[in-house]
């Protein structure tokens, strides 16, 4: 038997390090070729690492959350043969554990690794802990689980494990002690290197529930002291960052405008009614796009971007309008390519397949960078007014707040009105105030009388 060490891939286009984002596999586990090892993280794209051989795993070369460089140690397998390790470096299986738990990121000499597969960093899984938007790894750390009182069988007074060890477990065990609301740091593992099994679950249930946990006070109402910690890693971390340095770096202001939509409303449904069936439906996004491209004809210091290293900013003629969509692992902004040669339907079907990849995770790196200005939008949760964050290096965003129905006063009579705020940051180094009101306002008349974003 012989041991094969799989490094770190290079994912290409000059990345140094990546994000190592969730382990598909532990110490003790059978792997095949092919099979999905890890994720990576680069900017915004998360990279699947499969296996090029059989083996056993021996090593994990990092934690989840750890930033390592590209040829460092990412796992170490068991193979038949000879395998690709020096006799002189290689670890017994009895050291897993502890590499396991305190990681190897050291820089090795470059070799050939495995073909890393790109999709977008919504892959992250949802079970992961913290929730859904935390990126974090099947470890469990972080996890509060919320128990009804017919659950709280599996609470036990005492972990069975020190504090900080990880509870290691299959993806297939995980799944059904979080079916089962059984937290694994409190279940004694029987397998190799303590690994949890099918079988210990069987018999933490059958112990059934001990200690304090047990005692509730009459009527179910319990005192917390429970407190999460959630690993900022992965996707999220990345929103955090992106955040952080637009609001540092931008000079925020913020410029809101009512709208009154009936007629465009009214429009989109007729549109609907006669195409929609052989087009598709309309949303009122196209539509606003549709303006905004109009718009920003007059307007191109709106379309730019900003490089504040050179103090230059850049103009484009092509509006690449990136649409905020939300996903399980987070923010992200995938990019309608040059949306001013694109009709309405056009746009429409762009938005739907741009929101379903970037959800589903097959968004492309391409597909989620280089937009020149961005539009967002909560839909019914759009609130009132919202103060938009730049999507740096642009200079401008757009928000869409909710439609409501209202009465207003037209023509002297009180009518009930559709209206809708649109809520806008600009970046101020680039954007004057007077420029910004300008822009809006002359989307908010492209809107209040439809018929004119037919016009060229």
């Amino acid at each position: 038997m012989g041991q094969h060490v799989i490094k770190m891939p290079d994912i290409g286009e000059g990345i140094a390090e990546v994000e190592l984002v969730e382990w598909h596999v532990q110490a003790g586990d059978e792997v095949v070729e092919d099979q999905i090892l890890a994720d990576v993280m680069t900017d915004k794209a998360t990279v699947q690492v499969p296996s090029p051989v059989h083996g056993k795993v021996l090593a994990l070369g990092g934690k989840v959350g750890e930033v390592m460089a590209v040829g460092a140690e990412l796992i170490r397998l068991q193979v038949e043969g000879k395998g690709n390790a020096p006799a002189a470096k290689a670890v017994d299986a009895a050291s897993s554990s502890e590499q396991t738990q305190g990681g190897d990121s050291r820089t090795r000499a470059p070799e050939p690794a495995p073909t890393p597969r790109a999709t977008a960093s919504s892959e992250a899984r949802s079970d992961s802990g913290g929730g859904p938007s935390a990126g974090s790894s099947d470890s469990g750390a972080g996890r509060v689980i919320f128990m009804p009182a017919a659950q709280a069988v599996s609470a036990v007074s005492a972990p069975a494990r020190k504090p900080g060890e990880k509870p290691l477990a299959s993806p297939a065990v995980r799944k059904r002690a979080w079916d089962l609301g059984i937290e694994l740091q409190y279940v004694a593992g029987s397998g190799a290197a303590g690994r949890i099994t099918h079988a210990d679950l069987d018999e933490h249930l059958a112990r059934g529930p001990a200690g304090p946990t047990s005692l509730r006070p009459a009527g179910g109402l319990a005192p917390r002291d429970d407190v999460q910690e959630i690993p900022v890693i992965g996707l999220r971390r990345k929103i955090a960052e992106k955040m952080q340095e637009s609001k540092r770096r931008i000079p925020h202001f913020t410029y809101v405008e009512e709208i009154d939509v009936t007629e465009l409303e009214a429009l989109r449904l007729r549109l609907n009614e006669r195409w929609g069936g052989e087009r598709g439906k309309l949303t009122i996004l196209p539509l606003l796009a549709r303006a905004m491209v109009l718009a920003l004809r007059d307007f191109p210091q709106i379309n730019a971007r900003y490089d504040d290293e050179a103090g230059a900013v850049t103009r484009y003629g092509a509006v690449h309008l990136g649409m905020a969509a939300q996903t399980e692992s987070g923010l992200m902004v995938p990019v309608i390519r040059h949306a001013e040669a694109l009709d309405l339907w056009a746009c429409a079907s762009e938005i739907t397949r741009l929101a379903t990849a970037a959800r589903s995770g097959r968004a492309s790196r391409d597909e989620l960078t280089g937009s020149t200005i961005t539009l967002t939008s909560l839909g019914a949760l759009g609130g009132i007014v919202s103060t938009p964050v730049i999507n740096h290096p642009e200079v401008a965003i757009v928000g869409v707040n909710r439609i409501v129905e209202r009465p207003m006063i037209v023509g002297g009579a009180i009518v009930a009105r559709k209206v809708m705020n649109l809520s806008s940051s600009f970046d101020h180094r680039v954007v004057d105030g007077m420029h910004a009101a300008q822009f809006i306002q002359q989307v908010r008349g492209l809107l209040e009388c439809p018929a004119m974003l037919f016009v060229e």
